[in-house]
């Protein structure tokens, strides 16, 4: 019998438990990302693959788990249930061995949060812990299938086009069975961990700056980046995926700076669908000539003036090379730009590296303890999109075009 205390490397756990025994394997886990998901299938198809897992949409919309995970797994014969208000994370494999841990399965925190939990083998530890998993198996409504999956991500993508409001009346309600557990778990919000791309997205041009003075909302107001971020004419933005973080940045002026005021979740371009419709233009006139979105949901801004936001320079003085992912690569490579200052010249946007990303990250998210964030109610008072009205064909969920 064997009983370890773990608080770290949950990636490392995870695939030596599938390695000694992936027969049968059981997973109690409210959030699974599809990396991670993909981990799971890595060591060959299960003979028994049974997951309990949360079905609330408004998590999927958040990013904080992925629908896709849910897809692959079903995909490769996985039974899957789904419990409200879950809370608690167990993984057994086999009959043998058992893991109980705080720790979803997530990139941040299998790699890299600090995540407290047991690795237990051996019979009486592992037999209550399957006894647990029946029971809870029990309560747990039927088993999903891909006919219910996919209305489901039909209504995810709609509400991500839309803005993904935060106001309560926008919220999408939970799928899972009702299993008696009481609604004491938090509501998940989405891991910066576990971002596979991030970008700075710049507003204003060289000869159009702001001043510092100007307040976050105004700013929002007018650049409308609480819905989108916007392309020029003829240049379809097709780096940015599902899933990235957008930094929405404001060119200032006195000293010359681009102030991070805000973020968001993309959604990849997909044309007509993220095409600045008449409408648009006549709310914005500049749109004629920044037509195409990325669109964004899920957006949260600094309560306060430019001034209160992150500024690019100070990124940049950090990390030098390293605060973009082109010129660290060409640091790596010892050939091309390695100037950050020279990498976003007369471009709408720049990729962060990974440690760029963490940095504008935990500097933004400073911001937001200090001053607070835009509340639900001075959002509202926004122009949020109506996907039906706007293009009535692309209202469902489609193949993105970027």
């Amino acid at each position: 019998m064997i009983f370890r205390l773990v608080d770290h490397a949950w990636d490392k756990e995870i695939d030596s438990g599938l390695a000694a025994d992936h027969s049968a394997v059981r997973i109690v886990c409210p959030f699974i990302k599809r990396r991670t998901a993909a981990r799971l299938l890595a060591h060959g198809r299960p003979e028994t693959l049974q997951v309990i897992t949360r079905f609330d949409l408004d998590d999927f919309s958040a990013g904080v788990s992925d629908i896709s995970a849910l897809r692959s797994l079903l995909e490769h014969g996985g039974r899957i249930r789904g419990l409200r208000n879950l809370h608690a994370k167990l993984y057994v494999f086999g009959q043998s061995r058992a893991i109980v841990t705080s720790a979803n399965l997530t990139e941040a925190a299998m790699a890299h949060n600090h995540e407290l939990g047991v690795v237990a083998e051996g019979k009486d530890l592992v037999d209550p812990c399957l006894s647990y998993f029946d029971r809870l198996w029990g309560r747990s409504g039927e088993d999903l299938n891909l006919a219910r999956l996919e209305s489901w991500e039909a209504k995810v993508t709609k509400h991500q086009a839309e803005g993904a409001r935060a106001d309560p009346a926008s919220r999408l309600g939970d799928e899972g069975a009702d299993g008696g557990l009481l609604a004491v778990a938090p509501r998940g919000e989405p891991s910066s961990g576990d971002a596979e791309q991030s970008f700075v997205k710049l507003f204003g041009e060289g000869d159009n700056r702001a001043f510092w003075t100007m307040p976050v909302f105004t700013e929002v107001d007018r650049s409308g980046s609480h819905r989108a971020c916007t392309y020029p004419k003829g240049k379809r933005p097709r780096k940015a995926q599902d899933g990235a973080i957008m930094f929405m940045g404001r060119m200032v002026q006195e000293p010359n700076d681009i102030l991070i005021y805000g973020r968001a979740i993309a959604l990849a371009h997909m044309p007509q669908r993220d095409d600045a419709t008449p409408a648009d233009i006549a709310r914005r006139s500049w749109k004629k000539d920044w037509p195409h979105y990325v669109r964004v949901h899920h957006a949260e801004f600094v309560d306060g003036t430019l001034a209160n936001g992150v500024s690019l320079n100070a990124l940049m003085e950090a990390l030098e090379s390293d605060a973009f992912r082109v010129t660290q690569e060409n640091a790596r490579r010892g050939e091309g730009n390695t100037n950050p200052r020279h990498a976003y010249r007369q471009q709408p946007q720049v990729e962060l590296s990974r440690e760029g990303f963490a940095w504008m990250s935990a500097a933004l998210d400073r911001a937001f303890a200090e001053h607070g964030k835009l509340s639900p109610e001075i959002l509202a008072k926004l122009d949020w999109p109506s996907l039906a009205s706007e293009h009535p064909a692309s209202s469902s969920a489609g193949t993105p075009g970027g």
